[in-house]
């Protein structure tokens, strides 16, 4: 385990040793400001991570920590006038996408790097039949005729366990069910074979059984295609079960990352603590439940020193003197001064 300094901020990550292990995505330092009637206020401040051909990195938190409005930095879809990439780097291959132009960003988006939204029903036109709009993604991206894109919806289709997909394409979204709407989302986001999938709240919505059938899609899609994936999503259970990593954000920040098992056996910041004692286990024990007392802060109304410092049991002094950053503990990084103190609670292995 490597841990690298960025601009006073640390992250976790195996240092590369062969072409294998090269960093697909990088994020470093990234800032996001929304513009209020109080002028520019950051929202997204200073998240970095990286992730590998193969790798799944995990992203959890409450709502309002900022962890789509993130995705849609590394995207480059933030074409609003009231959104902006303050600083930082998003280097996919190496290659920094901040900065770039709309044609440079469609040129790499769905070909090196591709997302799947939210709701997926609300991303799919009524209008058209899917296999089409699978299709456009393949004319928009590469030479080739009309029949060549709608064979390669049709096999996208098949790909993602869409049964009888030549007729299939030719329907409408509103025939098909949550799940099958989900599998069509995804079929759209991996026809150009991406090196990176970001997953926003992918499984969302959907009932246990079909959810599953999703994870499962997604671990084949990442083995057969060396897919690095980021899933984003407030379900701990989906985070436990396709994660290698975890980073937790809270206010803006990223205040944990670490090996998955550890993060759920040995938590070393107090909000990764509370999120896990604040859900059921699945082992049918006994575990009291507590939830975590308070609210998200506003946008500008975060503490000084630790964001999560008026919500935690354990905060003193020092707790909200000066900025913190994070910093290397028990071979993972965290943003908690006394992290060296504390014994926080996870799950066992039961749970």
């Amino acid at each position: 385990m490597s841990v690298v300094r960025v601009n006073g901020d640390l992250l976790a990550g195996d240092t590369a040793t062969d072409a294998h292990d090269r960093v697909a995505l990088s994020v470093r330092d990234l800032v996001v400001d929304v513009w209020t009637d109080r002028g520019w206020l950051t929202a997204v401040d200073g998240v970095s991570y990286d992730l590998r051909p193969g790798e799944t990195l995990g992203i959890v938190g409450e709502s309002g920590s900022g962890k789509t409005l993130h995705a849609y930095g590394v995207m480059g879809l933030l074409d609003n006038p009231r959104l902006r990439i303050a600083s930082g780097q998003v280097l996919l291959d190496g290659v920094d996408l901040v900065g770039r132009s709309y044609h440079e960003l469609q040129a790499v988006r769905a070909r090196r790097i591709s997302m799947i939204f939210q709701e997926p029903r609300r991303s799919l036109n009524p209008s058209l039949s899917v296999g089409r709009q699978i299709a456009e993604v393949v004319l928009a991206h590469e030479r080739t005729s009309k029949k060549q894109a709608w064979d390669r919806a049709v096999e996208a289709l098949d790909a993602v366990g869409i049964k009888n997909a030549p007729r299939r394409a030719r329907e409408h979204p509103h025939v098909y069910s949550g799940g099958m709407c989900q599998r069509a989302m995804i079929a759209m986001a991996v026809v150009l074979r991406p090196a990176v999938l970001i997953c926003d709240e992918a499984t969302t919505a959907l009932d246990v059984t079909v959810q599953a059938r999703v994870l499962d899609l997604l671990r084949k899609l990442q083995a057969d295609l060396d897919l690095a994936i980021v899933i984003i999503t407030h379900d701990l259970g989906v985070i436990a079960d396709i994660s290698d990593r975890v980073g937790v954000m809270y206010a803006g920040q990223m205040v944990e990352q670490a090996d998955v098992m550890k993060l759920f056996e040995r938590p070393n910041h107090p909000y990764t603590a509370g999120l896990l004692n604040s859900v059921t286990n699945r082992g049918g024990s006994a575990r009291r439940l507590v939830g975590l007392p308070g609210n998200v802060p506003q946008l500008g109304e975060w503490a000084q020193g630790c964001r999560f410092a008026p919500r935690c049991s354990h905060a003193a002094e020092l707790c909200t003197s000066g900025e913190l950053v994070m910093r290397p503990f028990d071979g993972q990084v965290v943003r908690c001064a006394r992290v060296e103190e504390l014994q926080l609670q996870g799950l066992s292995r039961r749970e």
